[in-house]
């Protein structure tokens, strides 16, 4: 969802007693800016501070609404002083280059748990427009047609897990819309889960809500509950569907495809490598060299760790945090509780993320390293 426009990173916050994440971007002065992490955007007058955060569909949009609007991207809370945003671009999931019927598309306002519609000022790749706006609850909704078969054209990400303490190779596979909002909370599930994520690369075709979608292999998979997975909007607040994969015997390489089968095309496919997944016993044959200098320095690690932004980086880069803990570290106001939830994070991760740690360290301060050891 990012554009060409300038980026700015918020702060970050975590509220843990309602469990959401809240973003606050110090806007420095007049002009265009987007948030680097959920792809809002503002046009602005003059430096501002803005806060927001993610919010759900479910809880605001009424069962009658429901019938008629789909969302078409994440639903935000906003706050900011009057006045000052000229237009605020607001991020969506709609495939333009389909042709589709913009005049379908809307921006919905709450206010007061009553919703009003209103025209986009304009529609571009990746955002909705809205010039002079005022702000609450804003968010994209797209028209339902009765009298089509297939919805509008959607950007999709597909997600693959896998489970660390499950037997075998086990995989959780999900077909989401492309909104970062549904993506992080599915990360934040898999993290509990004790899972890895397996970055592939997103459907080459747009896909449309209420077709089914259906995933073969060119191996033997056990696919449950079966191997169709429907493209829907599910609120980041709801499970969300997935595949369980389970593979007996995983070989070098195995292919993973998605097959819209109305027209009888391959929308997505994928190659799993034996390096992409932890085989059963990995982590007992992983030397144990880093994670015991981890626990042995760790009072030493928490006071004068330094560079956390390109640790947690690598940390994401190799698969053992995602990017709702990296946010979380970052929500941290002090250096050394920075470093003592990250040590927390990977100690409760096990050998082979210890493992990592040490490895990042050795490359980015070798002289700390040295002088522990």
């Amino acid at each position: 969802v990012l554009q060409d426009l300038p980026q700015l990173m918020p702060e970050i916050t975590q509220d843990p007693l309602k469990q959401r994440t809240i973003y606050q971007a110090h806007v420095p002065a007049a002009g265009i800016f987007q948030c680097c992490i959920t792809g809002l955007g503002f046009k602005v007058k003059s430096a501002v501070t803005i806060t927001y955060r993610y919010t759900s569909w479910t809880q605001n949009l009424s069962k009658a609404d429901q019938e008629l609007w789909v969302p078409a991207g994440p639903l935000f809370n906003i706050k900011v002083q009057p006045e000052v945003v000229q237009a605020v671009y607001l991020p969506h999931f709609i495939c333009l280059a389909e042709a589709a019927d913009t005049s379908l598309c809307a921006i919905a306002h709450f206010k007061s748990g009553i919703m009003a519609l209103e025209r986009p000022t304009s529609l571009v790749a990746f955002s909705a427009v809205l010039e002079n706006p005022s702000f609450s609850l804003l968010g994209v909704l797209w028209r339902r047609l009765r009298s089509t078969l297939r919805s509008f054209p959607a950007h999709s990400l597909v997600l693959i897990f896998q489970q660390l303490s499950a037997a075998n190779t086990t995989l959780h596979l999900y077909l989401i819309p492309d909104d970062n909002s549904v993506k992080q909370a599915i990360e934040k599930q898999e993290s509990d889960w004790n899972s890895k994520v397996i970055p592939k690369a997103s459907p080459f075709n747009p896909l449309f809500f209420g077709c089914d979608y259906w995933v073969t292999s060119n191996i033997s998979v056990e696919i449950t509950p079966e191997p169709r997975l429907p493209f829907c909007y599910k609120s980041p607040k709801e499970q969300q569907p997935f595949l369980e994969l389970y593979i007996k015997n995983m070989a070098e390489e195995m292919e993973l495809h998605m097959m819209d089968k109305r027209s009888d095309t391959v929308v997505w496919k994928a190659s799993l490598r034996a390096g992409d997944v932890n085989l059963p016993g990995h982590f007992s044959r992983t030397s144990s060299e880093g994670a015991t200098f981890i626990k042995m320095h760790k009072a030493e690690l928490c006071c004068r760790m330094r560079q956390i932004p390109t640790i947690l980086l690598h940390l994401r880069d190799a698969n053992v945090i995602n990017s709702d803990e990296e946010e979380e570290v970052q929500a941290q106001k002090t250096s050394q509780s920075k470093n003592r939830l990250l040590l927390k994070m990977v100690e409760k991760k096990g050998v082979g993320a210890q493992e990592q740690l040490y490895r990042i360290l050795q490359e980015k301060d070798p002289f700390l390293i040295s002088h522990l050891e």
